[in-house]
């Protein structure tokens, strides 16, 4: 080997080296740029609620409550329309529910509601459209009459358990105490099989005569119920059908849209979704006939449009 051929290698082992150097100093940089964000928000008790946030990050926000026993999955539909559309939408899996924690207490309509306001603080949020479906219209009602509107724009109840679902002496036309009572003791007794009678039955109007039923509904409602919890989805109970919304409801000084299925076997529209409009100063009432409690999923082209129409406004 010659002098220059000995100077060329030395060089080449040298570049090489110092491209090998380089590489790994920069590799620390590179890591800490794509680290992985939490999709964890951390409630004031310290349970953390499992968040999606989607869509581009400077859009108008739209923020979607879930129904019992679900998760934030049963909004798929309408969070993939509205992120396409331009908008940045986010939910959250209930405590309890879907992939948050399970804490032991504090399955109640006011720790709902505070939850809420932590997602929508720890995400920065204003000037939102809050959306929220059954279980998830009382928790935006709660929302509004604990915290204000401060960060809301708009609000949007759908098939929501507003302004009260159960029976009580000042609410005699309420659903029956039966029906709560059959609730509890099927959620003690064989929560699987009652998810799967309702979604199977009452839910989707797979009951009605003539109703084709799918089966992948029924799975996806069943697989989200049994994600959640024994303890928060059996005490969920009692907060979506005795909680009472009717003040809350006198505080919402937003525009308000009710979307209601008029055939809903759940959450009957006539001491529901008709008398929520009816409180709420100003409430636009959207009846979809035929429709049942699922209308997120039966009717969800129509239910697109109408958020998109309202949100746009």
């Amino acid at each position: 080997m010659n002098a220059i051929t000995r100077l060329a290698l030395a060089a080449t082992l040298a570049t090489g080296g110092l491209a090998v150097q380089t590489t790994a100093a920069a590799a620390p940089a590179t890591q800490a740029r794509t680290a992985a964000t939490s999709p964890f928000v951390a409630a004031a008790d310290g349970t953390p609620l499992y968040v999606k946030d989607w869509g581009p990050k400077d859009g108008p926000v739209v923020v979607f409550s879930h129904g019992w026993p679900l998760s934030s999955d049963s909004w798929e539909s309408q969070m993939q329309f509205l992120a396409e559309h331009g908008f940045r939408v986010i939910a959250h899996d209930r405590r309890g529910h879907g992939r948050s924690g399970q804490p032991w207490t504090g399955n109640n309509m006011n720790q709902y509601a505070d939850d809420l306001d932590a997602v929508l603080r720890a995400k920065g949020v204003k000037g939102a459209t809050l959306v929220g479906f059954s279980t998830g219209g009382g928790e935006v009602a709660r929302y509004v009459g604990r915290h204000g509107t401060a960060r809301v724009a708009k609000v949007v109840f759908v098939g929501a358990i507003t302004p009260m679902m159960g029976q009580a002496p000042t609410h005699p036309e309420g659903v029956p105490t039966a029906v709560f009572d059959s609730l509890r003791k099927a959620s003690l007794d064989n929560r699987a099989q009652l998810y799967k009678d309702i979604a199977s039955g009452p839910f989707f109007g797979f009951n009605r005569p003539g109703a084709a039923v799918s089966s992948g509904l029924v799975d996806s409602f069943f697989a989200q119920g049994m994600q959640a919890g024994s303890k928060a989805t059996y005490d969920s109970i009692d907060a979506f059908f005795n909680s009472d919304f009717r003040d809350d409801l006198k505080k919402v000084n937003v525009p308000a849209l009710v979307i209601h299925g008029a055939d809903d076997q759940i959450v009957p529209i006539e001491t529901t979704g008709r008398a929520t409009a009816r409180l709420v100063k100003g409430a636009r009432l959207i009846e979809y006939a035929g429709g049942p409690h699922g209308i997120t999923d039966t009717h969800k082209a129509r239910l697109n449009q109408d958020l998109l129409d309202f949100v746009r406004q």
